[in-house]
């Protein structure tokens, strides 16, 4: 029978530790780990994850400084605001988020961000540390999908494995993470020839592209694992759900499964950041 990598599960038993390390926190400094939000423009979609990343550093004890830039800011006035919050001793974490308005370098402002608060693994700085296999904030749905990888007790080790999907912020450090895993991998994208075949040959298949049930199950390999780190209205991920119990060992659900550990990775290097600080 396929195992169900649970996040959501994950992500709630974490938050109980997670609060008991921010109470023992407050007791032995005062403080209590601060993450800074900036939102520039008015998406809806970037307003109700800022708001679930605030909810959940209220749910551990945590606190949140929610920062609205209006949709004219500039390149230099986010900078501006960025090393604001690099020099305020009292915010543990900065988390800027995607996307920002056309008019504004984002990767200049992603880089901007002091790798110390990078709990969002958003700089080149720590991609660059990361791959190297130097102490660094991870990029937080790879890291989340590490992390649930490990929980239940699946090896990477000598698997071959297919990530799909190039981003920044999940494709490119994913692969990066499985191989510092000693994993075999192979990074596809848009421009790959013969996915399907790629794909019927991997272990481990990682679905980062967000095209929705872009991947049909018969591709998969017997026995395969399968992270769908996609998501789209009606709750549909990159791959096709039905039949996944019959084809995988293992398989994350859409939704509840890559997700949840998004963002509580996110609260987890933050109250790592705080940690770190009052050592």
């Amino acid at each position: 029978m396929a195992k169900i990598l649970d996040g959501k599960l994950l992500a709630s038993l974490s938050e109980e530790d997670f609060k008991k390390r921010v109470a023992q926190l407050r007791k032995k400094t005062g403080s209590s780990p601060i993450l800074a939000t900036i939102l520039v423009g008015d998406d809806p979609a970037s307003a109700t994850y800022v708001k679930m990343k605030g909810n959940a550093c209220r749910r551990v004890g945590m606190d949140s400084l929610k920062v609205e830039m209006n949709q004219k800011t500039s390149t230099t006035e986010l900078l501006d605001k960025i090393d604001e919050l690099n020099n305020n001793e009292d915010v543990h974490g900065i988390l800027l988020q995607h996307p920002v308005p056309a008019q504004i370098n984002e990767r200049e402002c992603f880089d901007r961000i002091s790798v110390q608060k990078d709990v969002d693994g958003v700089t080149s700085e720590s991609f660059g540390l990361m791959t190297m296999g130097e102490k660094a904030y991870g990029s937080c749905t790879p890291y989340g999908i590490i992390r649930l990888l490990d929980h239940y007790d699946i090896s990477c080790e000598g698997l071959s494995a297919c990530v799909i999907g190039r981003s920044p912020i999940l494709g490119k450090p994913m692969s990066m993470m499985l191989l510092n895993k000693n994993t075999t991998v192979t990074v596809c994208h848009s421009r790959t020839r013969n996915l399907s075949e790629i794909v019927k040959e991997s272990d481990l298949v990682v679905a980062a592209l967000g095209q929705k049930e872009f991947i049909k199950v018969d591709w998969l390999k017997k026995d395969s694992v399968l992270v769908d780190a996609g998501f789209h209205p009606g709750g549909y991920g990159d791959v096709e759900q039905e039949g996944l119990d019959k084809v995988c060992s293992a398989y994350t659900p859409v939704p509840g499964g890559v997700g949840p550990m998004t963002i509580n990775t996110l609260i987890m290097q933050t109250l790592e950041s705080c940690e770190e600080k009052f050592k």
